[in-house]
């Protein structure tokens, strides 16, 4: 690894020298990965730890994520710098190496203490699902252990790690039945049979000497569906009149629940391997299983080890024709700030490319601008279809240029300031999306292609001595085209200052009736602004007063309250209906609300944000003109009386709802530049038009994150019930604090419940407090709206419920990005409607485990936004 700085670690774990230095990355846009070599379909065990010792200089603990290729492995939180973090993963690899990558710190800087690769048997962890989902090993526990010492290499060839069932953590291993014991035996155990557990984890094991055997624990990342083996050997010498008979009864699971298990009988003989598994099961958060034996059984229940992974979907790579072309460039730099570690698009993309988000992403930029790149420019990048922009201006490149007809989204082409040679091809006369074409202060020659010269686009071939235009009948012509072009330019252009001069005329005539916009005269102007001056920002319109109080009927239907002040229905004099906000005290803060509010919604353009329409800005009025929402806002269709007629929404058009609202907020957080801050998310501020789309309103209030503050806002915002709990600690609103309210908003879409009930008291007033401690006993019926109770998929609820408590945590450093709320939706989407992408379950052996839920998604759907190159997801800078 040729980056980041190996660091030596204060109060080390033991004498292990692994333990003793880690190596810190740079906390970047970039990811840092290492490649290990592998043999393409042989399963392997990949293990990444962290311990980062005591903190040093105000140091914050750590919070990063760690990618597999392009799937994400896991978010890595530090939160003892003693401890050690373990990650485990079991896949198949898909080439002859994989990449482990560490990026997207959120605090601290990314981190690694140790990086291991195990081959394992070819029978071992075999799965149907192997090509489309990894196993993230959850639990791997060795029962009856001697010490808390875990077990691994050499008493497991594997070298996988069993934690000890004497380890003491935080809801591990608690509600432990009474009489269970802890027995061991010295006798060797067969076995050899598919997943090979060491010797030394099948001489120990608990018994339930009064008949059960029973133990809770938390599962990372869950519910999720998960693969689970049981590991059975019989290690007492059993009289032939007693006998060992138990079932599961906990959690519930057909077929397998039914099932009798007699170890000795199982397993044709007493210590030997008996393993039954579930090859495909629907587990929660909290796992809490018990073993009971059967009335006919003179023994308790035994456990000798278990083993769960979690099925995690592949991601899928970036476009192998677009990775070619690009690593095709690494040999044509001796630059190593030319990283091209990892893969280009994912999780983020190298510094130089930009991509789509697609699945599987595409390229469409490379920037190689002054990169002291030598060579030929590569053929390959003709297979670069989704590519809008290359720029490699300013380098060494020689020889002619390659074909590049393909390239039909190809927009912008700088190739200027480089040694290239020969004529240019006609295909740059023919590609349909170019706009721009740099090639000067080269060596080309010959003549241009008759189409670069015939189309409006912008082409500069200065200093290329032999490059000359076509025959002098066509300059004439093109020289008669551009000067028709330049006089109807002329008289628009003329055209519009006359009809600029007579609209001043018309508003300076109304100034002075006493009834128009406050001129530059105006004895209240706009701070930051005089009267009238934000026409020139946007596309809102000026609507006169007269207008609005004709489309209002005089301010008589009034449709609703906010923070700016009432709002009134109108019909324009076009048929066109709208909801006007007039300014409650247009005086003191009123009016720079005013200006925050045209300045920004006249250049913010989104479907999913109430468009405004049109201003008005008289003495002592300020009013918004905004496009009416015929079916009010969410809170209406969510919170219905008990004694109203009005139908409760269904499951489906709640999640598009939630979708709609969250590409809204998306786009305020990573399509405006600086981004936008709500600050006041709820269901009241989300609209439904005609067709029961989602638009987020009121979001023109919110102040444009200061560049210095790194998209904070301080003005204080916000409802009860809706508010970031981080606000009270720090007095600052952030991207994250409109995660929360989001994640409330959620909860209120599956339960119907409003944030703040008048009906409970105590920790259940609060929405958030209330679904976290059900959600937790991986209970989410009881915070289901009784309407969709047994109408909608339970795993498309989980889903849901899933992404809302992570957008609840307490620290926004451990909320999700917009974009991974949108994919989390998207996904309950599908689960809903029934994919035909889904994983179908399968089972092995004789009995077949039925999972509670249905299916495994087998990818994620691409979400609309958007130019993410400002997005939460770290890009290049």
């Amino acid at each position: 690894m040729k980056h980041g700085m190996s660091v030596k670690v204060e109060s080390a774990n033991g004498n292990k020298v692994q333990y003793q230095r880690r190596r810190d990355f740079p906390t970047d846009s970039r990811k840092y990965c290492y490649t290990l070599k592998t043999a393409e379909r042989r399963r392997y065990l990949v293990r990444a730890t962290f311990q980062y010792g005591s903190l040093q200089n105000g140091d914050t603990y750590p919070q990063f994520q760690i990618y597999l290729d392009a799937t994400k492995w896991a978010t890595v939180s530090i939160y003892d710098a003693s401890r050690v973090y373990v990650e485990e993963m079991i896949f198949m690899a898909p080439s002859d190496s994989v990449n482990v990558c560490m990026c997207c710190a959120t605090t601290g800087s990314p981190f690694i203490s140790t990086l291991e690769l195990r081959p394992l048997n070819l029978s071992m962890y075999a799965t149907d699902f192997e090509d489309n989902f990894f196993l993230k090993v959850a639990a791997r526990i060795n029962f009856g252990a001697p010490s808390e010492d875990p077990v691994r290499y050499p008493d497991d060839p594997y070298d996988r790690i069993w934690d000890s069932d004497l380890i003491r953590r935080q809801n591990y291993l608690v509600g432990v039945a009474p009489g269970t014991e802890r027995i061991n035996t010295t006798m060797n155990i067969e076995i050899e049979r598919r997943e090979y557990p060491p010797m030394k984890v099948m001489q120990t094991a608990v018994i339930g000497t009064k008949g059960v055997l029973s133990y809770r624990l938390n599962l990372e990342d869950f519910p999720a569906n998960a693969r689970a083996y049981a590991y059975l050997a019989e290690i007492e010498d059993l009289p032939k009149n007693e006998t060992r008979k138990f079932k599961l009864e906990q959690p519930y699971i057909a077929d397998y629940s039914n099932a009798i298990v007699n170890i000795a009988e199982n397993a044709n003989g007493s210590y030997t391997l008996y393993e039954p598994s579930y090859m495909n099961v629907s587990l929660n958060f909290v796992l809490s299983f018990s073993f009971v034996k059967t009335p006919d059984s003179t023994r308790g229940p035994l456990l000798n080890a278990m083993e769960i992974s979690k099925y995690l979907p592949i991601a899928l790579k970036t476009e192998r024709q677009d990775s070619n072309a690009v690593n095709t460039f690494s040999s044509l730099s001796a630059e190593s700030v030319l990283m091209n570690e990892g893969d280009p698009c994912v999780p983020t993309p190298w510094e130089w490319i930009n991509c789509s988000t697609t699945t599987p992403p595409r390229i469409t930029k490379i920037n190689l601008s002054k990169r002291n790149v030598k060579g030929e420019i590569p053929h390959e990048l003709n297979n670069m279809e989704a590519l809008t922009e290359l720029w490699l201006d300013g380098n060494f490149l020689t020889g002619s240029l390659p074909d590049m007809s393909n390239l039909i989204n190809l927009k912008i082409l700088h190739l200027e300031n480089n040694k290239l040679s020969g004529s240019l091809p006609s295909y740059l006369g023919t590609l349909p999306n170019l706009q721009a074409l740099f090639i000067q202060n080269n060596s080309f020659s010959g003549e241009i292609p008759s189409g670069l010269v015939s189309q409006k686009i912008i082409f500069n071939y200065d200093n290329n001595p032999g490059l000359h235009r076509g025959t002098k009948k066509h300059s004439k012509l093109i020289l008669g085209i551009s000067i028709g072009v330049l006089v109807i330019i002329l008289v628009l252009f003329l055209a519009s200052l006359v009809l600029l001069h007579k609209l001043r005329r018309k508003t300076s005539q109304q100034k002075h009736d006493g009834k128009g916009i406050s001129g530059r005269s105006s004895t209240k102007p706009l701070t930051g602004y005089r009267g009238g001056s934000l026409r020139d920002e946007g596309t809102a319109y000026y609507i006169s007063l007269s207008e609005l109080k004709e489309a209002t009927s005089n301010f008589e239907k009034k449709i609703g309250k906010g923070s700016f002040g009432s709002v009134y229905y109108g019909k324009m004099s076009d048929g066109k209906e709208v909801a006007v906000k007039t300014m409650t005290d247009p005086s003191s803060h009123g009016n720079q609300q005013f200006v925050n509010e045209v300045a920004l919604l006249s250049r913010i353009h989104h479907r999913n944000l109430v468009p405004l329409i049109g201003y008005c800005e008289e003495e002592y009025q300020h009013i918004l003109v905004y496009e009416y929402m015929h079916n009010g806002t969410l809170r209406d269709h969510i919170h219905v009386h008990e004694s109203s007629n009005q139908k409760k929404l269904d499951w489906l058009t709640r999640l598009r709802i939630a979708e709609d609202a969250a590409k809204g907020l998306e786009y305020l957080h990573t399509g405006c530049n600086p981004s936008i801050i709500h600050r006041d998310v709820k269901t009241s501020n989300i609209l439904l038009d005609i067709n029961m789309r989602a638009k987020v309103s009121d979001f023109g209030l919110s102040r444009l994150a200061e560049e210095d503050l790194t998209h904070i806002s301080s003005v204080a915002r916000g409802t009860v019930g809706y508010l970031d709990p981080e606000y009270y600690a720090n007095q600052q609103l952030t991207e994250k604090s409109d995660l929360y309210s989001f994640g409330v908003v959620l909860l209120e879409l599956i339960s119907g419940r409003k944030p703040v009930s008048a009906d409970d008291y105590g920790p259940e007033m609060n929405i958030v407090h209330w679904a976290r401690s059900l959600i937790r006993k991986g209970d989410v019926i009881s915070i289901m709206d009784p309407s969709l109770i047994g109408n909608v998929k339970t795993e498309s609820i989980w889903r849901v419920a899933e992404i809302a408590m992570q957008c609840v945590e307490q620290h926004g450093a451990s909320r999700p990005r917009m974009q991974e709320v949108i994919l989390a939706i998207q996904d309950a989407s599908k689960i809903e409607k029934g994919s035909e992408s889904q994983l179908k379950l399968s089972t092995s052996g004789t009995s077949k485990p039925q999972s509670s839920r249905k299916t495994l998604l087998t990818s994620f759907l691409e979400i609309e936004s958007p130019d993410l190159s400002n997005a939460c997801i770290p890009s290049a800078r």
